[in-house]
This record gives C-alpha cells, sequence and structure tokens, in this order.
C-alpha cells in the first residue's frame, strides 16, 4: 500500500487527506498545531508527501527547516508534490533543495475550494517532470478529476497564480459595476440578472454574482489569501500588472479594514 504524508490539515488539506483514505491509501496526516512530530518524522517511509499551506513562509518551514524539515526526512525515491498556492521562485526553491538531495519535486496547486476537495473534484495545475507526474497520477487522481501538465517546473505555480489573479479581478470588476448600478438607480440583481442573459459572464463570475446579491461571506476563498496571491501574482511581472494591482489595492483596503476573513465577493463593501 502506498504511504502518502499530506502536511498541513487547514480546510483543504484535511479535506484532501480524507479522500486518499477514502481510495484505499495509507495516509499520514501532520498539521503544526497540536504536533506530536516534527514534519521530518511524520513523513519518514512515505513514498508520496504533499504539502497544503498557507504561503511562502510556512512551506519554507515545512519542507525546508534545517531541524525539523520534511525534506530532511524524506527517501531518495519518494516524490514531493507542493500543493499549495506559492509564489514562482519559492518552489524554485524548493526545487533546487529537492534536487540536491535527489528527490522529484511537482509543483500541483489546486483549483477548486473545500465542496471539490469534499468530492474529489480538484483540478491539479502541474509543472515538473511528465514522467514524475505518470508515476504519482493514481494518488492526485484520487484528489481530483483532472491532472493538468503545464510544463516544466514552476509552471504550476505559474498557472496557479495566473488563474487567482483572474477570478480576483472580475470579482472586484462586478463589485464595481454593482456599485455603479445602484449609483444609477439600478437594482444589483436586476442589472446582473440581464448580464447573465448575455455570454459576458464567465461561469465563475456566475458563482460570484449569485454570492454577492445574497451577501453570502463565508470565507471558501478568503481575502486576505487572495490579496497573498494577487502580490505573488505581480512580482512575476511588476511591470505588466496594471489590472492586477488595482484588484490588490481593493482587497488590501479590506484587509486593513478588518475584513481579511470574508469570502473574497466580500470586496463589494469597498464599494459600499
Amino acid at each position: 500500500m502506498t504511504r502518502v504524508a499530506v502536511l498541513g490539515m487547514g480546510a483543504m488539506g484535511s479535506r484532501m487527506a480524507d479522500r486518499l483514505e477514502a481510495a484505499g491509501f495509507d495516509v499520514v496526516r501532520w498539521n503544526r498545531t497540536g504536533a506530536k512530530l516534527a514534519p521530518r518524522d511524520a513523513v519518514a517511509g512515505a513514498q508520496v508527501v504533499i504539502a497544503m499551506v498557507h504561503g511562502d513562509a510556512a512551506s519554507e518551514t515545512v519542507w525546508l527547516d534545517p531541524g525539523t524539515g520534511a525534506l530532511a526526512g524524506m527517501d531518495g525515491n519518494a516524490v514531493a508534490i507542493e500543493s499549495s498556492t506559492l509564489s514562482v521562485a519559492q518552489v524554485e526553491r524548493l526545487g533546487a533543495a529537492c534536487d540536491a538531495r535527489g528527490i522529484a519535486l511537482l509543483d500541483a496547486p489546486v483549483l477548486g475550494s473545500r465542496p471539490q476537495a469534499e468530492a474529489g473534484a480538484l483540478i491539479h495545475l502541474v509543472g515538473g517532470d511528465g514522467a514524475v507526474l505518470e508515476s504519482v497520477r493514481s494518488v492526485l487522481g484520487a484528489m481530483g478529476g483532472k491532472q493538468l501538465h503545464a510544463g516544466g517546473r514552476g509552471s504550476g505555480a505559474a498557472l496557479k497564480l495566473a488563474a487567482n489573479a483572474l477570478f480576483a479581478i472580475q470579482v472586484v470588476a462586478l463589485a464595481e459595476i454593482n456599485a455603479r448600478l445602484e449609483a444609477r438607480g439600478i437594482e444589483p440583481e436586476t442589472g446582473i440578472a440581464l448580464l447573465e442573459e448575455t455570454p459576458l459572464l464567465s461561469p465563475a463570475a456566475r458563482a460570484a454574482a449569485g454570492l454577492m446579491l445574497a451577501e453570502k461571506d463565508d470565507a471558501m476563498f478568503p481575502i486576505d489569501l487572495v490579496a497573498k496571491d494577487l502580490r505573488y501574482a505581480i512580482a512575476e511581472t511588476p511591470d505588466a500588472s496594471p489590472i492586477a494591482g488595482a484588484a490588490l489595492e481593493c482587497f488590501e483596503r479590506m484587509v486593513a479594514a478588518g475584513h481579511g476573513g470574508l469570502n473574497l465577493t466580500g470586496v463589494r463593501l469597498a464599494f459600499a
């Protein structure tokens, strides 16, 4: 039986571990809070190690801490899978450390939130060697229906940041449009209903519009994480990100106002 260690038992990591267990894998769970073992001890004997943590700093600690990091406890034939949403620079740093130990690394962040994680319907955006991807496709397949090979190392991270930026920009645009409609005396419900009769709204934008109109702000993609991902995306192309930069300003304003824990659709409050 393949042993899979999952590092990070937040909303996503815990659900991914559940799906792996349901598929028959021998799953070892590790979480920073309440941990009795260091990551390097938790991954002992695992053929695959998956991390799902909040960002670059957490990834650095869980994988590369000199005393407790997972990489130091992994067998040479194990595969490291980084599913967190990280900067491309951090993926490259982790990759260099893996190369030094002869460990294969895939950056495989996911598209989807809690409902998709529970249903095993995540989409993995994978960067790294194609042969390594094939060797762990059954593991990834237990958590998601699609594994899209974006290219070499860092490609999965780059594509995930692009996808999140596109989504965030659409949501900010919707919030702005709703405010503009209200200023003209048009109820947002009416305006959105009319726009839904056109091909202009993407499926993601339609879902976001519904949450905005219902004022449902329970976090599936919290505003503080949206801001983090936009910062990572802009860092890749700082001179070519005017729209992402404008969106980031809106989300950072929400964080400064104490609303970082709201779902990203709560950015509507920035235009209230």
